[in-house]
């Protein structure tokens, strides 16, 4: 095991590496055309008026005349060729890049796949290294090549996508921007020729361009850069200056199978309308034990794990007979603002009289700024 001090010389070295490390700012959009080039190279030229040594590494206009225009005067990093199967292809020159140390490097494509024979497979992975050499970075992606909602975006499109961001890539980012469009401004935009050539507009326009597609990949975009925000205040705003707390709700269940699967529902619609992160904590006494009952309560409660991880939510397990205190350590832990129950099978006489689990979180409640939900 780490002693003390090596633990505190590696805190130290972490400390270091992360100052010398380039940051990271990443636009992100619901889908091609929103403007998330436009807006880096716009950026790009703010910097330059203010003194700031920033080149665009690699940037793709898509024959976009507005964005073509907007790299006129820009210092650009020339793109090293490849040839791959006969065919001579650009790629970005990364080597470049870590010669010629710009301050800051405009990367458009995150999610692209490099030419085979490229240091990298990825371009995400030529940006973590232009980080890790000091090497600020602009970048963009859209919502649908992260990872973890590569499922959602395949039953709202019907198309599955190959090039694919790791969230935790997008967690290292020091700044996550929404460039946000209504659907008619974005069906606009396609009709106008501004995304796409003439020819594949009546393409587009009859699958991924839908507006009932574009309206669910925008609320996903939304959520998607809300939750970024949320993780930066925890991580970095100490607990006692953050005014605003994030909703994060806690569903407790039995093995009651009708009620927790109530129970699990209705967490899940209050946590997706207030976009807040939530839980479901089961609390085995040993009378619920799984030599204690029986085959099927133990199925149902399987199930009703699955359904909670199947609705978003993070599934927690303890063992104690103070059912009451594992409930509040369990909050205190996770930052829960909204304990979710099912209705009391004790009478109002037992609660006043203080005999029942609900009575003791009322009592443990009323110090810590957590709301209480009764489901019925």
């Amino acid at each position: 095991m780490p002693t003390d001090r090596e633990n505190s010389v590696q805190h130290f070295l972490d400390l270091i590496k992360k100052s010398r490390r380039g940051k990271f700012k990443v636009y992100v959009g619901m889908s091609a055309g929103v403007g998330k080039t436009y807006r880096m190279l716009q950026e790009t030229h703010a910097l330059l008026k203010n003194g700031i040594n920033i080149k665009v590494g690699y940037v793709e206009a898509h024959q976009r005349a507005d964005t073509i225009a907007l790299l006129d005067g820009l210092p650009i990093i020339p793109r090293r060729q490849l040839f791959y199967k006969g065919k001579a292809l650009e790629e970005m020159d990364l080597q470049a890049i870590l010669n010629q140390r710009p301050e800051v490097v405009v990367v458009d494509e995150l999610a692209h796949t490099n030419i085979e024979g490229s240091k990298n497979e990825k371009r995400w992975q030529d940006v973590l290294d232009l980080l890790n050499a000091g090497i600020s970075v602009i970048s963009a992606v859209n919502i649908q090549h992260i990872e973890s909602l590569n499922d959602e975006v395949k039953q709202i499109t019907g198309v599955e996508v190959k090039e694919r961001v790791p969230d935790s890539v997008l967690a290292q980012a020091d700044e996550v921007v929404n460039i946000d469009l209504t659907a008619d401004e974005l069906i606009g935009r396609l009709k106008d020729g501004k995304i796409y050539p003439p020819d594949k507009i009546q393409a587009a326009l009859s699958h991924f361009f839908k507006a009932e597609h574009i309206l669910q990949l925008r609320e996903l975009a939304l959520k998607e850069v809300a939750s970024q925000v949320e993780r930066k205040v925890e991580s970095e705003l100490p607990k006692a200056s953050q005014v605003f707390r994030p909703e994060r709700f806690l569903a407790c269940i039995s093995t009651n199978h009708e009620s927790a699967k109530r129970i699990i529902r209705k967490t899940a619609k209050l946590a997706n309308y207030y976009n807040g992160r939530w839980f479901v904590l089961f609390v085995q006494t040993r009378a619920e034990a799984a030599d204690k009952i029986n085959l099927a309560a133990q199925r149902h409660l399987i199930n009703n794990f699955k359904l909670a991880m199947d609705l978003g939510a993070e599934v927690l397990r303890a063992e104690s007979e103070h059912i009451a205190a594992t409930i509040l350590e369990t909050s205190e832990r996770h930052a829960i603002t909204a304990v979710c129950l099912g209705r009391p099978r004790a009478t109002w006489w037992q609660v006043l009289a203080g005999r029942s689990v609900l009575r003791s979180l009322l009592r443990g409640m009323a110090s810590r700024a957590i709301d209480l939900i009764i489901i019925g």
